[in-house]
């Protein structure tokens, strides 16, 4: 089970490395079309309009839905692991110290 673990969080660091990488391409290329981009274009005008300061700002926006997301993606995963806590009885074997300790803790 460990060489399992460990060839499975070999393959999911091989894979975080290559997002990234290709992260790290996309924003090098969006950062050279950006420089190009305003060089050749006009500055915007100020929003001059009611309540426009309340609006939020895309920074803000990515940080209001990351945040929610983590929090999903913990709730969801406490969920889980409940599940699995409460039908340890009935997948581990019926003299199992384990099933025994794990079906207490879920009642």
């Amino acid at each position: 089970m460990t060489e399992a673990r460990t060839m499975g969080r070999e393959l999911q660091d091989e894979v975080l490395s290559t997002i990234r990488k290709s992260q790290t391409a996309v924003i090098e290329a969006i950062q050279t079309w950006t420089s190009k981009v305003q060089s050749i274009t006009p500055a915007l005008p100020e929003l001059n309009m009611p309540f426009s300061e309340k609006i939020p700002t895309p920074h803000e926006l990515i940080v209001s839905a990351y945040d929610f997301a983590e929090q999903l993606l913990a709730s969801q995963r406490k969920f889980a692991e409940d599940v699995l806590t409460a039908t340890a009885p009935l997948t581990a074997g019926k003299d199992s110290a384990d099933a025994k300790k794990n079906g207490a803790a879920a009642k």
